[in-house]
């Protein structure tokens, strides 16, 4: 049955390796028209067409012979229509296997009419999404580490997809559409080896004993895989050097090396499933039950003191990866204005830095920590993603910084990166979302759909349901922010006096909430602080209002803050627009035309003139 499964769990990663390498050169890689695919992305979506199938098949495969193994039975008992129901709908590794094969039937669908470049981007985004959900209930999710083992090797198999993919992509396209996607995929592959490696490294340290662990058949495929990698890494080294002499370079020849990089990678997609259908040796004394470690993934913390709250650090390496990232990208736009000759004030770099800090704090940090832990630290983390971190990120301007180094087309009919972008900006979509009363529903109205319903209970059961609320809180506020005090283009101009009505109404609806969570008498966790069973936490309800409190308190500071801003930028635009018309004035009576209030009364005159004349 293992074999079995590995099989389908090949077929699976291949197939969605494929599809995003695919997609992938597509969006980015080859060149586009106006925003439509050109005729060398449609010959390669027919090949789209047969990976997703690929990647449908092992996914599917890969549900009956993952409830085959649950059940210790022979396939045919999985196959048994009440008992398949019953794994995809009730149980949650089923549901998350379920959704991975859907987004493999609606990528394959999809190829076959896909014209435009944002429609393969979003269909990117969604194979991305579909591959990683099962890592979430993976064999790492049952180690400890939870957030650091989960993390890093959801970082490490989106990492591998871009890399292998992109590589399997590159080997079937036509000889004269290469160059030019070997030198954008460059950039992308080293950046994708470097966290291939990071990750697995980190990965493997938090999941296996390097005293025992290493024994095993599990710990020779593991080195196995990291000599393949390490091929891999040469074969990465000979593809830059080669492009350094883009004078003599023998396509011919750099197609052959690309070919077998693609057999390397298969073997070592192949391991990589091996690896994912076994558990790794479990460590000593991960044996004995821990009620928090079993729930939350980490061992109950001793009672949170100041030092302990700012000290302490439990990794989420996902989240981690995330910020990184966007650091990266922002400090790579810095420096190309800077070597352009171009300034980007200080003030936006300061405050997109202290955003990110704080957003790790709230999710990694000891704060990060304790929210797992008790519902008033849970809200202190909230309001510092929802409402502080937001703001930062906001006068950070990443945006506009996008718009001012992303590259351009590489003819006057391709967009780009940046056209992509501007054409996001101005989309029917973004127009809907910019709209301050869709945007306030998500910043306040989602507070009582997650608080005062099943829904909040349910998500503090599961990593994935901690990362689909720190998301949300970040981009509900930044949303929020963006639309009253934004600083990066927004689709649809919003006038000042709307800005501070929905200031004074959110402020409004963040206090009736706030009192509500603090007026509650039963607990709205649905029983997961108590299943903790953290010893320094012992009145739930009291610390629930307390909560309560916390989120009055902290939510109304960064609101009224943005109200001060609003103001003052009321003013400075009023003041700027009277300067524009005193110096049209100025200009006017320069060339000896008459000013604008000349204007008006002559065209009084005139009309009593006129009416004088008629009597």
């Amino acid at each position: 049955m293992i074999a079995l499964s590995t099989i389908f769990k090949y077929l699976s990663l291949l197939g969605s390796f494929a599809s995003i390498g695919t997609l992938l050169a597509m969006a980015f890689l080859l060149l586009d028209v106006e925003g439509k695919l050109s005729t060398s992305a449609i010959k390669v979506r027919s090949i789209l067409c047969v990976t997703s199938l690929i990647w449908a098949v092992g996914a599917l495969g890969t549900i009956i012979t993952t409830l085959a193994t649950i059940l210790d039975q022979s396939i045919s008992v999985a196959l048994d229509q009440t008992m398949l129901r019953s794994f995809v709908t009730q149980i949650t590794l089923g549901q998350y296997l379920l959704f991975e094969a859907i987004v493999a039937i609606v990528v394959a669908i999809a190829a076959m009419r896909l014209q435009r470049v944002l429609s393969t981007i979003f269909l990117l985004i969604l194979s991305i999404i579909g591959l990683v959900a099962p890592i979430f209930q993976s064999h790492a999710a049952s180690s400890g580490s939870h957030g650091l083992a989960i993390g890093s090797l959801v970082i490490h198999v989106v990492a591998l997809s871009l890399w292998v993919g992109g590589v399997l992509a590159l080997a079937v396209l036509d000889a004269e559409d290469r160059p030019l996607a070997v030198k954008r995929f460059s950039p992308l592959a080293l950046w994708s080896v470097i966290a291939v490696v990071i990750s697995g490294t980190v990965n493997a340290w938090a999941r296996l004993d390097f005293a025992l662990a290493w024994k095993t058949a599990y710990a020779f495929v593991v080195i196995a895989k990291v000599i393949l990698t390490l091929v891999l890494i040469f074969f990465g080294y000979l593809h830059r050097k080669n492009l350094a002499l883009q004078n003599s370079i023998d396509w011919k020849s750099f197609g052959k090396l690309i070919v077998a990089e693609s057999v390397v990678m298969i073997v070592a997609v192949a391991m990589g499933a091996w690896l994912s259908s076994n558990q790794a040796p479990i460590r000593p004394g991960r044996e004995k039950f821990d009620p928090a470690l079993s729930v939350a993934g980490i061992s109950s913390p001793p009672a949170p003191t100041w030092s302990r709250i700012f000290w302490s650090y439990e990794p989420d390496a996902l989240m981690i990866g995330i910020l990184i990232t966007a650091v990266a990208l922002y400090i790579k736009g810095v420096v190309v204005l800077t070597r352009r000759g171009d300034k980007w004030p200080i003030g936006r770099t300061i405050s997109f830095a202290c955003a990110i800090a704080a957003i790790d704090f709230a999710t990694s940090g000891g704060l990060g920590l304790y929210a797992h832990f008790a519902f008033s630290y849970h809200m202190v983390a909230h309001m510092i993603l929802g409402m502080i971190a937001p703001i930062g990120i906001v006068l950070g301007a990443p945006i506009t910084l996008a718009l001012r180094t992303l590259p351009q087309g590489r003819n006057s009919q391709e967009r780009g990166v940046r056209g992509s972008l501007l054409a996001a900006l101005h989309s029917k979509l973004a127009v809907f979302y910019t709209n301050p009363l869709v945007a306030l529903a998500f910043f306040d109205g989602s507070l009582f759909a997650l608080y005062f319903t099943h829904l909040f209970g349910s998500l503090m059961q599961s990593h994935v349901g901690h990362l689909f609320m720190n998301i949300h809180f970040l981009l509900a506020g930044i949303l929020f922010f963006h639309v009253i005090i934004g600083i990066d283009p927004n689709p649809r101009r919003v006038p000042h006096l709307v800005r501070i009505v929905i200031l004074f109404a959110a402020m409004s609806i963040h206090a009736f909430f706030s009192v509500a969570l603090m007026s509650t008498s039963t607990l709205i966790d649905g029983g997961y602080f108590a299943s903790l069973q953290s010893p320094w936490l012992t009145d739930l309800l009291a610390d629930q209002r307390m909560g309560g409190s916390i989120g009055w308190a902290m939510g109304e500071v960064p609101i009224l803050l943005a109200l001060v801003a609003t103001f003052i930028s009321w003013v400075r635009d009023d003041s700027r627009e009277t300067t524009r018309i005193d110096k049209n004035t100025a200009r006017a009576a320069a060339m000896g035309q008459p000013d604008e209030l000349a204007t008006y009364n002559k065209y009084l005159q005139d009309l009593a003139a006129r009416d004088r004349n008629e009597t």
